[in-house]
């Protein structure tokens, strides 16, 4: 099977496309759960633990890191450091805050909420740390992106012919 030039760069168009839709439905989520936590902070100050000071602080940092990284991601701009800390901190939520409350209370609605939110931050993280796994492809109109994405696809077709 011979694959032409034109194949190849059409197919890492698509992928590319793709990719940056994906990022863009992330990122529309985060903004949304960003303004959330401006909107609505006295509902999400209890999932604060009480050992750590400045309460309802805590709540506006998380939703300002939400925004921004929604704004870097949307904007192509450090978006490998922004996934990585987006997932560092979506995982820290899930075992320091998330995990606890589902062990930790006797009320089954709160624990399957608390499994709920476990899951979806585990989900959040997980794509973070696929798109900072693939930040170098995330160039939007440079070529030297899609030639790189060309190479490696040209790349990979060659080893499958071996």
């Amino acid at each position: 099977m011979i694959v032409t030039l034109g194949e190849l760069k059409s197919k890492a168009m698509n992928q590319h496309l793709i990719s940056r839709i994906a990022i863009f439905l992330l990122s529309f989520v985060m903004i949304f759960f960003g303004v959330q936590h401006y909107l609505h902070p006295d509902m999400l100050i209890t999932k604060v633990p009480s050992y750590l000071p400045g309460g309802k602080v805590w709540v506006y940092v998380v939703g300002t890191a939400f925004i921004l990284a929604a704004l870097s991601f949307m904007l192509n701009v450090w978006v490998r450091t922004t996934a990585y800390l987006l997932a560092l901190m979506l995982l820290v939520f899930v075992f320091t805050i998330h995990l606890p409350n589902y062990f930790d209370t006797a009320d089954k609605d709160y624990q399957y909420q608390s499994l709920m939110n476990f899951l979806k931050d585990l989900a959040l993280a997980a794509f973070a740390l696929y798109i900072a796994s693939n930040a170098r492809h995330q160039k939007v109109l440079e070529e030297t992106s899609l030639e790189e994405e060309e190479k490696e696809l040209h790349r990979g077709m060659d080893l499958a012919h071996e």
